[in-house]
């Protein structure tokens, strides 16, 4: 069983900055969307057949980034920007009508967090996502309507929900609820209601917690 985490924030809130200081040859990162990472990034380079040791996988296909978790022989699982996927597939379907294509982009979301914790239990999946408000002023991660969340609460499907935030002109990781949020994490885990935004840092205490070993 992996261990399932969820970074919530909105855009410009420091989620794919706070990849910076992985070993990106320890990582499989799953791009929805193809962009440039915020940081010096030459050695994240983009897996292909001729170069498989890349770092990088571009798809905002559910079933292609559901198999590439499944296949990679990396401990660290990242899918950046997941909002993409689900807007995405609207996007290509805005022309249907009914109820099934909401049932389908759920069905895929299902299928991603469902794996995201299905892993061999040494793996940590990280799924980077945007955040939404609702009418009573509480936040959860946004995904594509009303028709989407009557079917999947994707808070439930992790252990840990991060949220990337600014204080005082830093970025943090809140690591507990502030009343009108979904953070959670184990008591102990981190040290503080908020740690800085590093990923890495993260998922050293992550690995610390449930006694994991890291390469060295």
């Amino acid at each position: 069983m992996s261990i399932a985490v969820m970074v919530l924030g909105p855009s410009g809130s420091g989620k794919s900055y706070s990849l910076r200081n992985f070993d990106p040859s320890q990582v499989t990162l799953i791009q929805p969307i193809k962009k440039p990472l915020p940081f010096k990034s030459a050695d994240w380079t983009l897996r292909t057949k001729e170069n498989t040791s890349g770092a990088r996988f571009v798809t905002d296909d559910s079933i292609l980034i559901e198999k590439a978790m499944r296949k990679t022989d990396r401990d660290v699982v990242i899918v950046d920007d997941y909002q993409a996927v689900l807007t995405n597939e609207l996007m290509r379907r805005s022309t249907e009508t009914g109820f099934q294509k909401f049932a389908d982009i759920g069905h895929g979301a299902w299928s991603i967090f469902q794996a995201a914790g299905d892993l061999p239990e040494q793996k940590r999946v990280y799924i980077m996502a945007h955040t939404q408000t609702d009418d009573h002023g509480n936040v959860r991660m946004k995904t594509v309507g009303k028709m989407v969340d009557e079917k999947l609460v994707p808070e439930g499907y992790f252990t840990i929900v991060l949220r990337a935030e600014q204080i005082n002109g830093q970025h943090v990781f809140a690591t507990q609820s502030n009343g009108q949020d979904c953070c959670k994490s184990p008591p102990s885990m981190f040290d503080g209601m908020h740690i800085p935004n590093d990923l890495a840092a993260v998922d050293a205490a992550i690995c610390e917690f449930y006694g994991l070993t890291q390469p060295a």
